[in-house]
């Protein structure tokens, strides 16, 4: 599974070698007769490709397209390799991919002892995902947006959500040194105004150690999201929440129409608890956070 410019570049390089090749064979890449590229030429192809873009964005007028030189260095191979796991440690399941891509150890949110790429040692992926998190506090930045929009905010941590949205930073790019990790660690670590999104559980998590249902190990200041149950006083819906609750109600009386009377019946509850938690959402009135001083 990958994103569509990923699957795109994937089908170029399928044209560019015999069936059944390597994609990165160096037979058919640098007139090598042996093995795969390594890094020194993937990293040669890279510098080629931005002069090729910074030409042409020169003869088309395209300033806006030119890739600046980068202060720390030329971008090279090694360089993504953590964008890419911060990327995919962001989807839903991700983490559980960057087990199994990476190596990783940590596909629990609340886990602090992930490993490094080809080690199984601390200080892994984790430290970066922490920084990322801290600064971008996206989950609290996109509800402040949505509650500025007009939308609904329920269920029994609505304020402390309110709380969180008002108090969430814009994440729009900075240099993090190394130092910055412990505040990182600082901030996710504020009991009860660090908020989780959950797409499975159609929820978000404003996450308080003492009230989770979800059972979190002493100390955690994550949830476990694997495990979210309904009734959980961290538990905050927006408008898409409902919408969604819907659906999958719908989805669920489907599935029960084909299925034996006792099963059919199980379901058809659930969609009916389903759809009384959109109701309820529905039924609350619209709220504002305050922009952060």
């Amino acid at each position: 599974m990958a994103i569509t410019p990923v699957v795109n570049a994937i089908r170029v390089l399928e044209k560019m070698v015999p069936e059944g090749e390597l994609l990165f064979i160096s037979a058919h890449h640098s007139g090598q007769h042996s093995g795969v590229l390594k890094s020194g030429g993937l990293n040669m192809r890279i510098k080629d490709f931005v002069s090729w873009v910074n030409r042409e964005a020169a003869t088309h007028n395209l300033a806006s397209q030119f890739v600046p030189d980068d202060p720390h260095g030329p971008l090279q191979v090694s360089r993504f390799r953590r964008t890419l796991a911060w990327h995919i440690a962001r989807r839903p399941g991700g983490l559980v991919a960057l087990a199994i891509q990476y190596g990783h150890m940590r596909t629990v949110l609340d886990a602090r002892t992930s490993s490094r790429y080809g080690a199984r040692s601390r200080g892994g992926i984790h430290t970066v995902l922490d920084v990322e998190t801290a600064l971008a506090a996206d989950t609290a930045a996109r509800l402040r947006d949505r509650l500025a929009a007009g939308e609904r905010l329920s269920g029994p941590a609505a304020r402390r959500a309110l709380t969180a949205a008002a108090q969430a930073p814009r994440f729009e790019g900075r240099i993090v040194p190394r130092t910055f990790v412990h505040k990182a660690r600082a901030y996710l670590a504020r009991d009860g105004i660090v908020l989780y999104d959950n797409p499975e559980a159609l929820m978000i998590c404003a996450f308080k150690h003492d009230v989770a249902m979800c059972e979190p190990d002493p100390g955690a200041t994550a949830p476990r999201q694997y495990d979210c149950r309904p009734g959980c006083a961290n538990t905050v819906r927006t408008d898409d929440h409902a919408l969604l609750l819907r659906e999958r109600a719908d989805e669920l009386d489907q599935f029960a129409d084909r299925l034996p009377p006792p099963l059919a019946r199980r379901l058809r509850t659930n969609a009916s608890r389903l759809r009384a938690t959109a109701d309820t959402h529905d039924s609350t009135p619209p709220q504002t956070a305050e922009a952060p001083r």
